[in-house]
């Protein structure tokens, strides 16, 4: 099977397609998938330039690589949930599984996979999983009640834009902060009940702060006592006035991504694509997250039509 490989830390140059042996066999308890679309995020970025190599399983040569939508060829024996030809999403924690998923065929254990929404195409689908699944475990760990009000930093980026909608469905109050007006539009079209921009963020008023940007002096923006709970663990906020500070560490949840895709099946819970990439294509599309600015996910495809 192809798959993007790579072969040592640093630049995107160290990127390259191969051809590796595909997986014979699932194991008792998991899957093979054959790969649709593996979504890029800043963690590959991070983990291609060595920040991670200290407390990772694998090192180079390696498959980068979290997100993934695509179809189930093989089920293990001891799997009841799933069967072949399934449409499946899921987050494999690469630096700690030693599987990423910028590969034709992924090994998988069945407890980390969901059945992927129905209603958007595999493509659109693999950017659900990391970015979903972060924002949905950062706000259960800041825990406001309902009628609460939230500050969201980076607004319409991957984790920010679906933690507005997944605020506002709890029953929050968003306050999104973005960067122009271009991304002010964004934001409301996404839920947020007010837009603000980096300059002008409120000043102790409101109940909570879910921080994904790595703007630590956004807890300004909290009241005394409040909550924050960052998801960029070297920019967290420093606890002020009372406020709890939180850092929230995205875990491998497969039923919670079923829970997830549901929410996309209902109409919702918006899923954004910014731009498709082949396998071939790889260094490109990680300059291109690099760059900055991205609204919606880069996606890494096997075949791209």
């Amino acid at each position: 099977m192809r798959a993007v490989v790579l072969s040592t830390y640093g630049g995107p140059e160290g990127l390259s397609v191969s051809e590796l042996p595909e997986p014979a066999a699932p194991d008792p308890d998991g899957v093979l998938v054959r790969t649709a679309a593996a979504a890029i995020n800043p963690v590959d970025l991070q983990t291609r330039a060595g920040l991670h190599a200290g407390h990772s399983a694998v090192h180079p040569p390696m498959v980068l690589g979290w997100d993934l939508a695509g179809t189930v060829t093989a089920v293990g024996g001891a799997v009841t949930g799933f069967r072949v030809g399934d449409r499946v999403v899921a987050m494999s924690a690469q630096m700690a599984t030693g599987r990423g998923t910028y590969a034709e065929v992924v090994a998988l254990p069945a407890d980390i996979v969901a059945h992927a929404p129905a209603s958007v195409p595999l493509t659109v689908a693999a950017g659900l999983p990391l970015a979903g699944l972060t924002a949905r475990q950062a706000l259960d760990r800041l825990a406001l009640p309902e009628g609460s009000s939230v500050l969201v930093t980076g607004a319409v980026g991957s984790v920010g834009g679906l933690a507005v909608q997944l605020a506002r469905r709890r029953g929050l109050t968003v306050v999104a902060q973005v960067r122009s007006a271009r991304d002010e539009e964004q934001a409301r079209a996404l839920g947020a009940h007010r837009v603000v921009d980096g300059a002008n963020l409120p000043v102790a008023d409101l109940d909570g702060l879910l921080e994904t940007a790595g703007l630590p002096g956004a807890i300004g923006a909290v009241r005394d006592g409040g909550r924050a709970v960052s998801i960029v663990p070297t920019r967290a906020p420093v606890p002020e006035r009372g406020v709890r500070v939180a850092v929230s560490h995205v875990e491998q949840d497969g039923p919670g991504l079923a829970e997830l895709a549901a929410l996309v099946d209902a109409g919702e819970l918006r899923l954004r694509t910014a731009r498709e990439f082949a396998f071939d294509d790889a260094s490109e599309a990680h300059r291109r997250l690099a760059a900055g600015g991205v609204r919606g996910k880069l996606l890494l495809l096997p075949d791209v039509p």
